[in-house]
Order: C-alpha cells, then sequence, then structure tokens
C-alpha cells in the first residue's frame, strides 16, 4: 500500500498526516517529510497516525529520529491519535512511555 503524507499547519505546530502502511519501503518518505518539517517547525512537530494501518520496526525507528531530531532543535515532537495498530507496537516497545501522545 502507498503512503500518502500531507503537511499542514496547526498554530505553531507543523502536522504531518500520514496515511498507509509504514514499512521498510515507505518508512524513507515518512523519515524525508519528518526531518524537513522539523527544523522549519516553528513551535513543533504533530505526526498524525490515526491513518496509519500498519508501522514495522523501521516505521518505529523513523519516529524515533524524528523525536532526536526535534530535541537537538529545541522543538516539541508528539504522536497524534494514532490507530489501534501503532498504539499496539508502541506499548509493545514501551514507547508510548516515550513519546507524547495526544
Amino acid at each position: 500500500m502507498a503512503l500518502t503524507i500531507e503537511e499542514s499547519k496547526s498554530g505553531e505546530e507543523t502536522v504531518v498526516g500520514v496515511l498507509g502502511e509504514v514499512d521498510l519501503y515507505t518508512s524513507p518518505q515518512l523519515r524525508t517529510a519528518i526531518l524537513k518539517a522539523v527544523p522549519a517547525a516553528d513551535g513543533g512537530v504533530a505526526v498524525d497516525l490515526s491513518g496509519v494501518g500498519y508501522i514495522d520496526s523501521s516505521g518505529v525507528a523513523t519516529l524515533v529520529e524524528g523525536l532526536r531530531s526535534a530535541r537537538k532543535h529545541g522543538k516539541t515532537f508528539t504522536l497524534v491519535a494514532p490507530s489501534r495498530a501503532v498504539l499496539q507496537v508502541l506499548e509493545l516497545t514501551r514507547l508510548d512511555q516515550v513519546f507524547e501522545v495526544r
């Protein structure tokens, strides 16, 4: 399944909306979008994961890299409305305690 990524603004926050499956083949696309959005964001980056039906370890690594980049740039990094599939992976890896999840 293809991955669709849309960027928008919500106040000082840049929202990266993700739709599809984040796996070994599509995670580089998400990585590029997040690493471009972080330094350009006014206040922070929110990644909307409500439309993600599947995420694998490469997708999780991409999110961790985004968090590290945000911290390096002094920005916030939030995961918004993760789908049940994404939330299960985050809970399994205990990353739900590392990321700010709304």
